[in-house]
């Protein structure tokens, strides 16, 4: 097998779930029956890494400094929903009526990975609320042991800055990742979200 082709094949495979097969049939099918679209794929690849970074309030994806949420008018700035990943900020917006701002993670509190307060952005999480425009912070972490372990000390980030800290209601399964929770049960648990 050449060089290129392995090193396509192994390029492929930084794909979440895509394994050395996949990432092989992959790059087979782009080479035999789609190059004008792998040439896309590449494009559209490299613009996006080189362009794509972080907005400067809520860490969200943004190709400018304040994402489009940021920057809208029509977002409450009373309610602060904190998530762990961009994906779950965009399944809040499909399942749910809210219409606050977000604070994006990008990971959770876990020290076996590498993963502490710094990491995750909480001093400008704690800088934010201590500016007094935040009334509610929304803790929308996964239910699992690094995410409960993320949503107390976020409960406790809010005290200390004199927000009220809630917390989203059961429903979503202890143990789940909220990109996979059915947007009726997400809806349900952020509707019913409770103080912590």
């Amino acid at each position: 097998m050449s060089k290129l082709l392995t090193d396509l094949i192994d390029a492929l495979r930084c794909l979440p779930g895509v394994g050395g097969k996949s990432a092989q049939r992959m790059a087979f099918h782009l080479l035999e029956r789609d190059r004008e679209r792998g040439l896309e794929l590449a494009d559209a690849l490299r613009e996006a890494m080189q362009r794509i970074g972080h907005c400067t309030r809520c860490r969200n994806f943004s190709e400018e400094p304040l994402c489009a949420i940021c920057a809208g008018s029509s977002r409450d700035r009373h309610l602060l929903c904190v998530v762990e990943s961009p994906v779950d900020l965009a399944a809040i917006e499909q399942a749910t009526g809210y219409r606050g701002q977000y604070f994006v993670l990008h990971g959770r509190l876990s020290p076996l990975d590498g993963l502490g307060p710094e990491e995750l952005g909480l001093a400008q999480l704690a800088q934010r609320l201590g500016e007094g425009e935040v009334e509610e912070l929304i803790v929308a972490t996964n239910p699992t042991v690094e995410g409960e372990a993320t949503a107390h000390y976020l409960a406790q980030l809010a005290h200390a800055g004199g927000v009220k800290p809630t917390r989203l209601a059961h429903g979503v399964p202890l143990g789940g990742e909220l990109e996979y929770v059915d947007r009726g049960t997400l809806a349900h648990a952020f509707g019913g979200r409770q103080l912590l």
